[in-house]
């Protein structure tokens, strides 16, 4: 009776303890592979996206990458204009950024006067504001998007270092595609913003 009730408790321990390594590595490869959280510091998205919002990002839409490089395994969809993605900073890749896709590979584009046009057509963008009369990136171009390479854009067009300033984002620098809203917290009431709570990235 002695020996056995000596084991019991051994045997629970080790029982919790692999449960927690299983649902760490599970969270491990989830988070590796089909979605990862991420956190909007900057009005670069206004409006589409908050200061304070907390964004699920999309893993595996675009392919499953070699852990720990930027090459892939396998290539899922491309990366479409209109798409938000979460990318690493090209001058400075420890860092992640989130911007709209605006030009895809073998597109050209050019700006005049704060409207884009891509491919010779003006292109219509219900999503962007702008709050300044005049900046020095309201005009560029023409310039053509080269191979594996996207041309990058905040939505809060007068107040967004993208693909104006610092050129293209490789395919491989992309780390997905914003999904939905998680959590919104706005910092300026510090109350949550129970209406963006699991929309969706758009």
């Amino acid at each position: 009776m002695s020996e056995l009730s000596e084991k019991k408790p051994f045997a629970a321990v080790r029982e919790y303890g692999e449960a927690l390594l299983w649902a760490l590595a599970f969270a491990l490869i989830i988070r590796a592979f089909l979605v990862q959280a991420f956190t909007i510091p900057s009005g670069s998205m206004l409006q589409t996206v908050q200061i304070g919002d907390f964004v699920l990002v999309n893993k595996f839409v675009y392919g499953v990458k070699i852990p720990f490089t930027d090459s892939y395994a396998f290539r899922g969809e491309d990366p479409e204009r209109g798409d938000i993605i979460v990318f690493k900073y090209p001058q400075d890749t420890s860092i992640d950024y989130i911007k709209r896709i605006v030009g895809v590979p073998g597109d050209v584009l050019e700006m005049k006067d704060k409207k884009l046009y891509r491919n010779g057509q003006l292109v219509q963008e219900g999503y962007v504001q702008h709050t300044r009369a005049h900046t020095q990136y309201d005009n560029f171009g023409p310039l053509k998007v080269p191979a594996d390479s996207y041309f990058v854009m905040g939505d809060n067009r007068d107040n967004s270092l993208d693909s104006r300033d610092w050129g293209f984002v490789p395919r491989g620098y992309i780390r997905g595609k914003a999904w939905r809203l998680y959590w919104s917290w706005d910092s300026k009431t510090n109350t949550p913003r129970w209406s963006r709570i699991g929309s969706l990235v758009e």
